[in-house]
Order: C-alpha cells, then sequence, then structure tokens
C-alpha cells in the first residue's frame, strides 16, 4: 500500500456514507494513466488515477493520484462547492519528492479579507490547526502570489518521517476533511445576484491561478506528454471555466 492510499480511501469511505453523492464525469483517457520512466535497473512504472464526485452542494470532489515508487507519491484531493454557495475549497495536497514531504492542507478561502466570511469559515477550524502545530511545524516560505488563496488556518508542513505522515498528518487530513463536511451540512444557497457574481468570480480566480501555476505541470509532461496534460489541467483538475464556455451546470443541482 502506498503512503496515501489510506488518505485517499478513509475520504472515499467518508463520501460514500453521504446519500446525495453522484459520481462526476471524468473525461475519457483520465480515469488511469500509466508510463514507464528511467532505464535499466532505475526502470519504474508511474501510474496516475482519478476520482470524482460531486453533491448537490459540491460541484466537484475530485483526487488525482500519482503512485511512482517510494520517491514519488501525490494526492491531490480539492473540493470544489456549486457556485450558489459561498463555502470555501477544501485543498489537500500530499507530495512525497527524494528530498522529503510536502503537506498543505486548507479550506481555501473565497475571500480572505472580509472578516466576516473569515468568522464563518476560518475561526471554527483554527483550533484545528493549532493542535497540529506542535508535531506539523511551519513548513517555511510560499510564493507570495499564492498568499491571497490560503487562509490563516493553512496547514503548510515539511516532515522528514514516514511515521508523521501516517500518524499526524493523517489525523490532520480526518480533521479538516470532517471540518469541511460539517460546514457543507449546514450551508445554505446563495440568492443575491451581486453575491452570486462575486462567488463566481472567486472561484475562477482561483481555479485560473491554480490552472496556470499548477506544479505538477512538469511532472505529468515529462510523463505523459504536454497534450495529455494540458487537457488533463483544464478538462478536468480545474474545468470551472470550461464547463462555463460549455453552459454545462455549475451552480445548479448536478443532473443525475
Amino acid at each position: 500500500m502506498t503512503l496515501y492510499q489510506p488518505f485517499l480511501d478513509h475520504a472515499i469511505e467518508v463520501l460514500q456514507k453521504r446519500p446525495d453523492i453522484q459520481p462526476y464525469p471524468i473525461p475519457v483517457g483520465f480515469e488511469s494513466k500509466s508510463a514507464i520512466v528511467g532505464k535499466g535497473t532505475h526502470q519504474n512504472e508511474v501510474l496516475t488515477t482519478s476520482y470524482a464526485y460531486q453533491t448537490p452542494k459540491l460541484r466537484q470532489i475530485r483526487a488525482a493520484h500519482v503512485q511512482g515508487g517510494n520517491s514519488l507519491q501525490v494526492l491531490n484531493f480539492v473540493i470544489f462547492p456549486h457556485l450558489n454557495y459561498d463555502l470555501p475549497f477544501f485543498g489537500g495536497d500530499l507530495v512525497t519528492l527524494p528530498g522529503g514531504h510536502l503537506i498543505a492542507l486548507d479550506m481555501q478561502p473565497l475571500f480572505r479579507d472580509d472578516l466576516t466570511y473569515q468568522a464563518k469559515y476560518t475561526q471554527p477550524i483554527l483550533p484545528i490547526f493549532e493542535s497540529y502545530q506542535q508535531h506539523l511545524p511551519w513548513g517555511g516560505d510560499f510564493p507570495e502570489e499564492a498568499r491571497p488563496f490560503f487562509s490563516p488556518a493553512f496547514l503548510w508542513t515539511r516532515p522528514k518521517e514516514n511515521d508523521v505522515v501516517e500518524t499526524h498528518v493523517f489525523a490532520a487530513f480526518k480533521d479538516y476533511l470532517q471540518a469541511y463536511l460539517d460546514f457543507c451540512d449546514r450551508a445554505e444557497p446563495i440568492t443575491d445576484p451581486e453575491h452570486l457574481g462575486s462567488i463566481e468570480q472567486a472561484q475562477l480566480r482561483y481555479l485560473r491561478y491554480r490552472a496556470e501555476k499548477d506544479p505538477a505541470r512538469g511532472m505529468f509532461t515529462r510523463f505523459y506528454g504536454s497534450e495529455w496534460t494540458e487537457e488533463y489541467i483544464h478538462g478536468f483538475l480545474f474545468d470551472l471555466e470550461r464547463n462555463l464556455e460549455l453552459n454545462l451546470p455549475s451552480s445548479l443541482e448536478p443532473s443525475v
């Protein structure tokens, strides 16, 4: 079992217990993709698998799981709410590279500088964040341009040992996910047209930033080629803009 498989299994198990969960369409060719990398005794298979779900409040719940041996493991797990809810995004980036682990967990705010929004979605999870600081210390600088997209409860850490990931990071992942789903259960739809417009723009800002700056772009391009990678990023990982252009449902209950 790979390092992040228990994280993925837990998330899917929790989600599938929800009565309103449905599959989210994964474009053909993205459910699973493999490549052989390296040469000779260093040759290795890299396998990327995708998972996706939706609910009446959550437009897309999706995961990309990359398994490339002990020195390359990635789980990118993100939840995008429908456009008629002011919910933050759930973001989990769990990365293992030859140099160690990079862990990022957050409920990424639509409106970071709005104090009312912070009181609603950040203050309640600060105790969770603080409870893990002893075992998961701050991971150091990250890009200045990324700061507006993260909350004060952003858990960013670089543990060295696998057992820290298997225990403290896993516990934090479970707590953040449960807190997010609790927010979802309480969320009420937004009806004010101006507020709806600001939600859509905030979501698009985030998705455009993530699609443009996706740190996995180079890795995926090396493994699977540029054409597959760009379509995977824009047609699955961050597909809101494409869906809006195609007039697909984005702020209504998902079609069955």
